[in-house]
């Protein structure tokens, strides 16, 4: 059975476009790859057609990870009946999510910091209009995030 997973930011050129490949990373590693399906989506149409933000791409290179073939994308309707879970970077995206999705679906929206084992943080915080700090903190978040819904949904 395949688990699909939507990763939600903004404008889906930094944190979203990063949580995806460093679940992408993840289950590569942990050999199962195979049981997801992985994307990511933004909330505005800001950056529609885009890739990821130059400085995102590099701390993701850092790691081992290239997202540079990802592009922006808007999240739709559709996106909550096709999703098992739609994973939100903060409390704007949440509200936004909420109300674009069918009341059926809500229960399928949950933060990425849910999952967090090592950072009590509520929100990935946006570093779009910050400096490199700001990337290499929301990629710490995510990471922690990313490696505790890994161990959340981890086949038997």
């Amino acid at each position: 059975m395949t688990t699909r997973l939507l990763f939600v930011c903004m404008g889906n050129i930094c944190r979203s476009p990063t949580a995806e490949g460093v679940f992408a990373h993840l289950v590569t590693q942990a050999g199962c790859a195979d049981q997801f399906e992985l994307d990511s989506a933004g909330t505005h149409d800001y950056h529609v057609g885009h890739a990821p933000d130059p400085r995102a791409q590099a701390h993701a290179a850092a790691k081992g990870i290239d997202i540079s073939h990802l592009r922006a994308r808007q999240l739709s309707e559709a996106d909550f009946e096709h999703f098992d879970r739609v994973l939100v970077m903060d409390d704007h995206n949440w509200k936004a999510a909420q109300a674009l999705a069918p009341i059926e679906y809500r229960s399928r929206i949950h933060r990425l910091t849910e999952y967090c084992q090592r950072f009590k943080a509520m929100n990935v915080p946006d570093p779009y209009y910050g400096g490199d700090a700001g990337f290499a903190r929301a990629m710490d978040i995510i990471e922690d995030g990313c490696r505790g819904l890994l161990d959340d949904l981890k086949p038997a």
